[in-house]
This record gives C-alpha cells, structure tokens and sequence, in this order.
C-alpha cells in the first residue's frame, strides 16, 4: 500500500515508518521542515510537504493515498486546547476524502482511566483527566466506520519507551536530576501501562494492514508499572533518594502520577495476533540508555 504517515519522524513515527517500509508499503511523510524532509528520503519515505493545520494539503495527500496513519500531535500542553481543535480538524479533513473508499486510516489516542478497574478496549474514551484530550477524537473515527472508512484508534499507554525516548520517563528524569530526588505521589502503586515503541510500531503495521473498521485497539505491554518501580530505578541509576513527593514537585506529570491508569491489550492481541515481544518498561529503564 501507499501510506501517507503525519507525524513520520516524530517519536513513533520513527519506528512506524521503517516498520511499513521493511513489510514492503510505500510511505509518504508529512514533513514540515528540511530536517524531516531528508530524515525521511534517508529511510526511503517519500516527502509530502506541509504541516496539520493545512487542512487542503491533507486532503490531498490523503485522497492519493492507499491509507492514512495518524500520529501527528501538537505537544505543547498549555496550549492544550487549540491542540485538540487542530487535532479534531486535521482528521475531519483527511476522513472527508477517504469516506466510501474502505481505505485504512489509523489515529493514535491514549489509553483511558476507568476508576478501580483496568482499562480495556471495550471502555469508552476519556472525557476528563489527562488523557481527555485524545479521546475527543475517538467519536469522529467511530463516525467515518460508518462511511465505510476501513478506521482503527490505536490507544498507547503513558510510556512509550525505547532508546531515543524523549516523553514522559525521559521529562522524569529531567526533574529528578534537578531536584536530585526521584519522586513518586502517594506510596508509589498508582499504575502506568507502557509500551515499547518497536512493539507500538508492528501494532500499528498490523492495524493498516488488516484492523477491522472501528477497531478500537490497544498498544500495551505492561498492564500496569507501579510508579514507585521505575522511580526507584531512576533513583538507582542517578545515585539520588527515592521519596515520595507532592503532585505540584513534578509539575503536569504530577498529575498524571497521582491516578492508577492500567489498561491491557489482551483483546488487541486476540484480535491482532499481535504480541509485545520487546524489553518491559524496567528492564528498558535498567539498560541504562536513558541515562546516557
């Protein structure tokens, strides 16, 4: 298939792209900037200029397209809520040529958080919380489903870990060095699920290539890292203590540690015949990249 990918050398984006390419697809790569045009002619992608708020280019590279992935996101969260319009736009606009072709199209959302219980594909998206802002977009590809837009929303966990890593674990790290204490809210149990980003990216590969329309599937490997776990490594592998914080120490992340988020994949995996096979969240934090 030829495959337009938004978001193709962002941090997913990077091991999706190589991952459709090596499976024999086509890919075309939104690329905003000279630096991610010759990322991508370098890995053999081809280049389509542009960036998510030109709503008219993404409808062209959509419509001469053979399927679309999703994965571009304004990660900028105090502007979190002109992230979300573009966001919601951005596929609407690419959706609205792609209705009545049975054509894939694939979005990234987050795993939601159902209170005491794990999350699974079956739950609904989040409307509140931290991960509100993608689940916004979930109805909008339940929608297309229903105009024979072949749609699947891979939910990622709050880790997508993996050398080069520069989110959450890696923003973790950051105030840990700062305050030179790695910090936990509460006791520590408060769960994230993670994921590995090479298990993320054959997810996604599977997802275009055979997901059925609606799919709501999730990219899980850890159902649930006790945060005092990974902290604990942190605190380790920079000779600091381990302690527990307030939320307000480690600034939106605190937020996010303050909640038991588990979620699984088991359905995905049925569904899929998909299965995590790369490093756990630990033994990943463990090999010491991230610390380099």
């Amino acid at each position: 298939m030829r495959i337009f990918v938004t978001g193709a050398t962002g941090w997913i984006g990077s091991a999706v792209v190589p991952e459709l390419i090596n499976y024999g697809h086509e890919v075309v790569g939104l690329a905003r900037s000279t630096e991610s045009e010759n990322k991508l002619k370098k890995i053999g992608a081809g280049v389509f200029k542009g960036n998510i708020e030109d709503l008219e280019s993404l409808r062209t590279a959509a419509s001469n397209s053979d399927g679309v992935i999703h994965l571009a996101f304004l990660h900028d969260f105090s502007r979190m809520q002109e992230a979300i319009k573009i966001d919601a736009n951005a596929i609407q606009a690419m959706g609205s040529v792609l209705e009545g072709s049975g054509k894939p199209f694939l979005i990234a959302s987050g795993t939601p958080f159902i209170p005491n219980k794990t999350a699974t594909e079956e739950d609904k998206p989040a409307t509140t919380g931290p991960m509100a802002a993608r689940g916004a977009t979930e109805q909008i590809m339940l929608e297309l489903a229903n105009k024979a837009v072949r749609t699947a929303i891979i939910r990622l966990p709050r880790s997508v870990h993996g050398d080069g890593d520069h989110g959450f674990m890696a923003r973790l790290i950051d105030i840990a060095r700062q305050k030179r204490v790695s910090g936990y809210v509460g006791d520590g149990s408060n769960r994230w699920p993670a994921v590995h980003v090479l298990d993320a990216a054959n997810l996604i590969r599977l997802a275009i290539e055979k997901a059925p329309a609606g799919s709501v599937l999730h990219a899980v490997g850890d159902e649930g890292v006790p945060t005092l776990d990974f902290v604990t490594i942190i605190g380790n592998h920079l000779q600091i203590p381990t302690k527990s914080v307030t939320p307000e120490d480690l600034g939106f992340l605190g937020i996010i540690q303050s909640s038991d988020m588990p979620a699984s994949s088991k359905i995905t995996q049925q569904l899929m015949g998909w299965e995590p096979i790369q490093s756990g969240l630990i033994d990943d934090l463990d090999n010491g990249h991230y610390f380099d």
